[in-house]
């Protein structure tokens, strides 16, 4: 069976993208560069030999960053998710992938730089939310509603009723 890839759409960042991902995943790397042919025209407009497509791993999964030009954008409606162990990495990852231009959302989630929205949440997170006790359910919800970074802390002390 084939590994899924996802493709994301930048109008010519896919290079900068995939280095900027790779830099702050510990378990990412670089893959394979293409570039547009000097000899044709390409629909993306941008100029010949330009990068096209950007492929780089994070955490094992697949991504391939293609450079298509201000054609598409990215919307909230995708999101990638990241699963943290503990609140440092939360932290870690809230601070990397929200600075530099990012913008901070509400309930774990941020836009990068790039438009890309992004989920940071604890591992954990559906035990929270899915939790067979109705009232810790619900004061964990209530919590995670009013959080911007998601705190850990805060959730357990809320599912709690402390």
């Amino acid at each position: 069976m084939k590994k899924l890839t996802s493709c994301l759409w930048f109008d010519n960042q896919a290079e900068e993208a995939a280095k900027y991902y790779t830099s702050i995943f510990k378990d990412s790397k670089m893959g394979t560069i293409a570039h547009y042919p000097d000899d044709s025209d390409n629909p993306s407009g941008l100029p010949r030999g330009s990068v096209m497509v950007a492929n780089f791993e994070l955490n094992g999964n697949q991504f391939m960053g293609l450079n298509g030009g201000p054609v598409f954008k990215f919307s909230e409606a995708i999101s990638i998710v990241v699963n943290c162990k503990d609140q440092e990495e939360i932290d870690y990852y809230w601070e990397k992938l929200s600075g530099d231009g990012g913008e901070k959302s509400v309930c774990g989630w941020l836009k990068d730089k790039y438009g890309l929205s992004w989920q940071i949440v604890p591992d954990n997170m559906e035990e929270y939310l899915n939790n067979p006790d109705k009232g810790k359910r619900d004061r964990a919800f209530a919590a995670v509603m009013k959080m911007t970074k998601i705190d850990i802390k805060t959730i357990e002390q809320a599912a709690e009723g402390k």
